[in-house]
């Protein structure tokens, strides 16, 4: 990539090095990284598109990705992956390409010539609190070059940035009650049997493993007795402020949504935040038409009804 750097992107001796704080769980970066349905959304810098992108994600596997200009010019780059640590780190080799994965000279797609032929990407991915700090570091770049490939990648990953927004729905709830409490009724089945899921709706089972790596599965019927289960697994549970969990309707297995609730106190009340990740446009789509947003309310009545009576 090539532009001009930018305020989060530096340039030590041969070495680039850009960090981004990403408003999505490891899961959702590391598959925009490692997915090619994915990785087309953002690659590029602003107002690039990625029409081309093929991956053998393993160590000694080679990609091939592409950027098309707004003119229309296509620009390929190619490479093989050295290391993979899923969730935390990849490691590739770098070059500039034809169509075919050839690897080519910078005089190619009229560059200047101290373009190295090869340089190697580190991308590391840290959890923060539910966010992801991800840090690139392009080694192997001439020293000094006015390349400003740290604003390409920038520009990159404000595309990647926006991407994840848009497979996030988010619903707020003010309830009546301290923090303390409305924690507590999301720690046990003890409590949630009493408010999870909308009104005609009666739990069935519930098993809850209240802890970072724990799961939890519950299952619900309604009216015409079909039974609907759900289930998922605790990332991070910070008492009595957050709790970031998987969710999962077991009717439609392997679509996987990363929860996050956040409990902020005002005055004796209690404002919950609950952010969705979804993996996909089009899951976030169908949960969205299932009526989920009705079923939350009806669900977060409930929860104010009895944390009336905790009170």
């Amino acid at each position: 990539m090539a532009a001009t750097p930018e305020p989060r992107s530096k340039t030590a001796e041969g070495e680039i090095v850009v960090t981004h704080v990403f408003d999505a769980p490891r899961e959702l970066v590391w598959r925009a990284w490692t997915e090619p349905e994915h990785f087309r959304k953002w690659w590029g810098p602003a107002h690039f598109t990625s029409p081309v992108c093929r991956m053998d994600l393993r160590v000694g596997g080679a990609y091939l990705w592409s950027m098309r200009s707004p003119r229309g010019q296509d620009f390929y780059n190619t490479g093989v992956y050295r290391e993979i640590v899923p969730l935390e780190r990849l490691v590739c080799t770098h070059s500039l390409s034809d169509q075919n994965g050839r690897a080519v000279p910078p005089s190619h797609y009229g560059m200047p010539g101290d373009w190295p032929m090869e340089t190697l990407v580190t991308v590391t991915l840290e959890d923060d609190h539910g966010r992801t700090r991800m840090t690139l570091r392009q080694s192997g770049m001439p020293a000094g070059s006015p390349s400003g490939a740290g604003a390409g990648w920038k520009q990159a990953f404000d595309k990647l940035a926006g991407s994840l927004r848009n497979l996030e729905f988010v619903m707020t709830r003010e309830f009546n009650a301290p923090r303390r409490l409305v924690f507590e009724a999301h720690s046990s089945c003890e409590h949630l049997k009493h408010w999870w899921g909308p009104r005609t709706y009666e739990v069935t089972f519930c098993e809850v493993d209240f802890r970072p790596g724990g799961r939890w599965r519950i299952a619900h019927a309604g009216p015409d007795g079909k039974e609907h289960g759900f289930r998922g697994e605790y990332r991070e549970i910070t008492a009595p402020e957050t709790i970031v969990q998987t969710f999962e309707y077991e009717g439609d297995p392997g679509n996987v949504l990363i929860e996050t609730l956040t409990l902020v106190e005002q005055d004796g009340k209690t404002l919950l935040t609950a952010r969705s990740l979804a993996p996909s446009a089009a899951v976030r789509d169908a949960m969205v038409g299932s009526g989920m947003e009705e079923g939350a309310r009806e669900t977060y009545d409930r929860l104010a009804e009895y944390l009336a009576t905790l009170r």
